[in-house]
């Protein structure tokens, strides 16, 4: 069939690692066989054991120590670590044959906007190790409560998708929490479908009526400038994610795999149950 991987990223506490391990448990209800890839040098905690780690090559709590780094500075290191022994990762990688991995990827959004190291990654696994790759990048609901907030969300997730260069599914995650809001009758952070519906697919013209109205006017021209650029590229738009919900988590799952053709190089088989000697008597 082919090799893929799904790096799920997006900023610290948007969900990531629990959306790691529901799509682990909905391919264990549903027959699938998926593998959890760490990339977390400082993961510490994981409901499923990961079958790539790579704590196993460097961890981040070693190298602040040892080279006097903070975490950012340490993150940045493990990765150019990383990159330079690649031999261990082609010893981790050598046994996946039409296999799909699920990489749990670091909170630091500056891997995926500010740096090439992430994207050089990504390349190894697409032109080395024949993977096809699809990127999730997480932007929790609580985004939606506030508009300009939502414009900061917004270009982190464009700024993903253009450095990455590959597949891209934007997810809104975190939805149970707005479903609490609306029970709540619209308590703060409750949203109502039509309201919802303006975050998941935006129209940022309508939207930067309501950031104007919330804004002092001397900040009206950078909301503009904001919009029209999100609005020339016409790329963002959020697919809604409950990660306590199997059929949320399912669809999702069918998403990346039309992103990434999942299956559709796998040579066609011959039914168990036909005979081909009834096609030879007819």
């Amino acid at each position: 069939m082919g090799r893929y991987a799904v790096l799920v990223t997006g900023p610290a506490g948007s969900g990531k690692s629990t959306l790691c391990t529901s799509l682990l448990t909905h391919a264990q209800t549903t027959g699938r066989n998926l593998h959890l890839f760490n990339l977390d040098p400082a993961a510490e905690n994981f409901e499923f054991k990961p079958t790539v780690d790579i704590r196993d090559l460097i961890g981040l709590e070693d190298v602040m120590e040892e080279m006097q780094l903070g975490p950012n500075g340490g993150l940045v290191y493990c990765f150019e670590y990383l990159l330079e022994n690649l031999d261990w990762l082609d010893e981790q990688l050598g046994a996946f044959e039409d296999d799909y991995l699920i990489i749990d990827c670091p909170g630091q959004i500056e891997l995926y906007t500010h740096t090439p190291l992430m994207t050089r990654l990504l390349t190894t696994l697409q032109q080395t190790y024949q993977f096809r790759l699809c990127s999730l990048y997480l932007v929790e609901s609580n985004f939606i409560d506030d508009v300009n907030k939502f414009f900061a969300g917004t270009l982190s997730a464009m700024s993903s998708m253009i450095n990455l260069d590959c597949s891209h599914i934007n997810v809104m995650s975190k939805m149970d929490l707005v479903k609490r809001g609306e029970t709540a009758q619209r308590t703060k952070g409750g949203k109502n479908k039509r309201e919802l519906d303006r975050y998941l697919d935006p129209d940022p013209l309508l939207l930067m009526e309501e950031a104007n109205a919330s804004s002092n006017p001397k900040f009206h021209a950078l909301n503009e400038a904001i919009v029209q650029l999100i609005d020339d590229f016409s790329m963002v738009s959020f697919m809604p994610l409950d990660a306590t919900d199997e059929d949320s988590v399912g669809s999702l799952l069918s998403h990346i795999d039309h992103a990434m053709q999942y299956g559709e190089d796998e040579e066609p088989k011959e039914p168990k149950d036909m005979d081909m000697g009834d096609f030879e008597d007819a």
